[in-house]
């Protein structure tokens, strides 16, 4: 009997196993087998495949939404004003790709044109309802084809709602309220006070703290940037402080010293729009897109896009779960949705055929009684002409009998005239006789 050669491995790996009663067992590395690399074949991709990211701004018009798009992402995207004669609420969408060192962008920025533009603002907040769950739904299409291709999908789900709150330094419109209420389960919300060198440093902040104040009291859930992560929870912790944020745009650049800066000339002064003493934009920036952009993109997939599919597959009938709260494959869910289905169909079917019958036999029933009529009114119209026929005849009968009396009277008169003229006649002869004697 052969033994088996002792082969040593030219490493050892971890091995880690879960069994009832046991718990890990980790076997240290001898030496380096390389899937620590695993991160940066993902960055490699990644960076093939390049990144998208879509932006929602919500605002009344003249808050500087394009602006600020223009100075957070430091170019000067194409696209038309917006005027304040919308008949309702319109949602424009633009894509761009970016370029920046070696990642792409592929930005998506969606405005509201007319928002907050008309005397009644009951129903402004539903187009934008809408625009969200369609994109949600369009993607969820594509994930229940047979033959997906997500890869190579552009993904339009809405990232990031910046709402630009007007800075009237006293608290916020109705309208904001009612449409942040309506959003905040679909989107992440990120409230900014929109051209805030309008009011003082003082009203700004007691406005922040009555935002802040009416968002909570309205139960409102916005944004809150992360604090698992232990090398951005400091900085975020700090930053969830000062939201809302109020910022300022600008694309016009100033020399300020000796250096370029975006900033906006007054007749009192220079406001810069990167001094984080004037303005939040600095803070907003660093926010949206150096330290948390993929975290807005992650909550978008697993916590809002999440909750309406679930909604969706459950108003569609699948369930994970029986009535006894067992697992249910979803080929039972499906099966068990077909039946249902087919035994609707087979009853609406059913209902449809009684009703067909029965709408048969009314008409059949009104036929008869429209035959039945037709015949009373032809014995009528019979027995009546028969009438009508016996009269005529009848009077017939009577002329002719006149006619016939009127022939023999006239035949009468005319035999008694020929004698009368013949009598006449002798009585002439006679006395012409008697005067030549």
């Amino acid at each position: 009997m052969l033994e088996a050669p002792n082969i040593t491995p030219p490493h050892k790996v971890i091995l880690s196993q879960m069994t009832d009663g046991e718990g890990c067992r980790t076997v240290p590395l001898a030496g380096h087998v390389g899937f620590d690399s695993l991160p940066d074949q993902l960055v490699n991709k990644s960076v093939s495949q390049g990144f998208c990211f879509n932006i929602l701004c919500v605002g009344e018009t003249g808050l500087g939404k394009s602006t600020l798009m223009d100075t957070l992402f430091n170019t000067k995207f194409e696209g038309e004003p917006a005027t304040h004669t919308q008949p309702g609420v319109q949602l424009r969408s633009n894509t761009y790709d970016l370029q920046e060192s070696n990642v792409g962008l592929k930005l998506t920025i969606v405005s509201t044109v007319g928002f907050g533009d008309q005397i009644n603002k009951e129903d402004s907040y539903k187009p934008i309802v809408e625009f969200i769950d369609a994109q949600f739904e369009a993607y969820l299409q594509e994930e229940l084809k047979i033959r997906r291709v997500l890869h190579t999908y552009h993904d339009s789900r809405i990232h990031a709602c910046l709402y630009f709150i007007a800075p009237t330094g006293h608290s916020l419109k109705s309208l904001d309220l009612v449409t942040m209420k309506k959003l905040d389960s679909k989107v992440n919300i990120i409230p900014i006070i929109a051209k805030s060198d309008a009011i003082s440093k003082s009203e700004l902040t007691k406005f922040k703290i009555k935002i802040t104040s009416e968002l909570v009291s309205n139960g409102v859930q916005i944004y809150q940037f992360p604090t698992d992560d232990e090398s951005v929870a400091e900085i975020n912790g700090t930053m969830n402080a000062h939201l809302p944020f109020a910022v300022i745009g600008s694309t016009e650049e100033l020399k300020i010293g000796n250096k370029m800066m975006k900033a906006r000339q007054y007749p009192w002064g220079t406001v810069q729009v990167e001094n984080e003493a004037h303005c939040d934009f600095v803070k907003l920036r660093e926010m949206l897109i150096r330290v948390n952009m993929e975290d807005l993109r992650e909550q978008t997939h697993s916590r809002h896009y999440e909750l309406y599919r679930r909604c969706k597959l459950e108003e569609m009938g699948f369930k994970d779960t029986d009535p006894d709260s067992k697992p249910f494959s979803l080929q039972e869910t499906y099966e068990a949705k077909r039946n249902e289905f087919l035994g609707e169909l087979q009853k609406k079917e059913e209902e449809m055929r009684q009703m067909f019958v029965q709408r048969v036999k009314e008409k059949e029933a009104e036929l008869k009684e429209a035959e039945k009529e037709l015949h009373e009114k032809f014995d009528r119209l019979k027995k009546l002409h028969q009438d009508e026929k016996k009269k005529l005849e009848d009077k017939k009968k009577s002329l002719d009998d006149e006619v016939n009396a009127f022939k023999q009277r006239k035949t009468a008169a005319e035999l008694l005239q020929s004698q009368g003229s013949q009598a006449g006649g002798s009585q002439t002869l006679k006395r012409d006789k008697e005067k030549k004697k």
